[in-house]
């Protein structure tokens, strides 16, 4: 696995990272292939070498009929002057900027519309998951800065377009590279106003600046907006802030993804990249060194457990439980179990104090074997099912095919859901010419 360090010093948008992280040797292709499993009807993905200011980057771009411009920097600079709102912020609500206006009947999405798009497709569980909290990040913030409800937030449907294929693609890139782990530097904003339907809004824009309030940052120089908020809601998602990069990080590759405003200083996003070659002992450790987490729970209603449960799940918890036990003066009640990572627990913790009564929680370490797994997808009554195989000393001994891919296919087809969980293990089998 690698990690990333992520280093803003010209801002950040969703293009550039994905520029950045094709510049480092993300494939093109996979990104390309992936992407049409989303059913975003027709659009251009521009992928070319740009130069800015000496250093040889990566552009990457998203055109769509009749809007063209996708998130070049220099036609926004037309926009700014003629509407003054720039391109990337129409993923942002239309209360953000309002700024389109001037074309009218345009289809506006909310996020519950973006997530079913998302989950719709035939990406991987995770990538969908992934994408689904980042796009709902983002909501939190529109919401918050305008007083609504995140299912209140809209997005235009060209700014949604140009934005899911960021914030999907700058997913599917980081799996390709197989970073687990990013860190970002301190990011410079730019500074000044920009005119909008609701007046002057000062950058970075409200919802941004919302993002980037647990993120190092600082105006800088420039009177641009230099900071969009695609890029800082994947910041605010998927990174942790370090004003310097960490001492054990040696990077051996350095990825540049170009921006399009021409500047005094390189328009680029500078990425590096630590590969670290682990020994079989490192990465046994690593695998296998983990924590469970236990409290037990005597005055809770079933539906608080279970929302508990939930969110310790989302709060990276590799497994949740509970048992039923017996407590003192014989109550029964439930003991509350995750399994988790060390890093994880602060997070898990917060969720578990939060959102049940108990006061306390005990933590064991304990170590796991697991087998090696390969994800593959299958076609089943012309649906696509993702399928989770596992080897052991090069053996293929499990597969199971993934249960909301086949849920999905079932309610939409003819076939019952045990039918379709077996159709897709048989198809993974002759794919995979193993037998279990």
């Amino acid at each position: 696995m690698s990690t990333l360090y992520v280093e803003p010093f010209s801002g950040i948008s969703g293009n550039m990272f994905i520029g950045a992280l094709l510049d480092l040797g993300a494939s093109y292709a996979y990104l390309q292939e992936e992407l049409q499993k989303l059913a975003l009807g027709e659009y251009k993905l521009v992928y070319e070498k740009a130069d800015k200011c000496g250093i040889h980057a990566t552009h990457f771009d998203v055109e769509l009929p009749q809007h063209t411009h996708g998130h070049k920097h220099e036609e926004e600079n037309v926009h700014h002057e003629h509407h003054q709102c720039t391109h990337e912020q129409e993923l942002a609500s239309e209360l953000e900027h309002e700024c389109h206006d001037h074309v009218p009947h345009h289809e506006h999405r909310n996020l519950q519309d973006i997530i079913t798009i998302i989950e719709g497709s035939g990406l991987q569980s995770d990538i969908k998951e992934k994408a689904g909290k980042i796009f709902t990040e983002l909501a939190k913030a529109e919401a918050k800065v305008h007083g609504k409800t995140i299912q209140e937030i809209h997005f235009h449907e060209v700014g949604a377009i140009d934005t899911i294929i960021d914030v999907v693609g700058s997913l599917l890139l980081l799996e390709d590279l197989h970073i687990n782990k990013i860190y970002v530097g301190t990011i410079q904003t730019g500074y000044g106003f920009v005119h909008c339907a609701h007046g002057l809004m000062p950058i970075p824009a409200p919802a941004t600046a919302e993002l980037l309030k647990e993120l190092p940052n600082y105006k800088g120089k420039m009177e641009k907006e230099l900071i969009t908020p695609t890029g800082a809601v994947l910041m605010h998602t998927l990174a942790k802030p370090l004003a310097e990069k960490p001492l054990d990080f040696h990077p051996d590759k350095i990825g540049y993804g170009a921006g399009t405003w021409d500047l005094p200083i390189p328009n680029v996003l500078r990425l590096y990249l630590d590969r670290k070659k682990q020994t079989t002992k490192e990465i046994a450790t690593a695998q296998n060194s983990l924590v469970v987490g236990e409290c037990n729970i005597d005055d809770s209603t079933g539906e608080v457990l279970a929302h508990a449960l939930n969110l310790v799940m989302e709060a990276g918890a590799l497994d949740a439980w509970f048992t039923p036990i017996i407590m003192k003066k014989g109550r029964p009640g439930e003991k509350f179990s995750f399994l988790c990572t060390k890093d994880s627990v602060e997070k898990i913790e917060a969720a578990v104090f939060t959102n049940t009564s108990t006061l306390g929680i005990r933590y064991t370490e304990v170590t796991r074997t697991v087998l090696e797994r390969k994800i593959i997808t299958v076609r089943v009554e012309n649906f696509s099912i993702q399928v989770k195989c596992g080897y052991y000393q090069g053996r293929i001994v499990n597969i199971a095919p993934e249960y909301a891919d086949c849920l999905a296919a079932a309610k939409a087809g003819e076939q019952s859901l045990k039918t379709i969980m077996s159709l897709a293990t048989n198809a993974a089998r002759k794919e995979l010419n193993e037998c279990v």
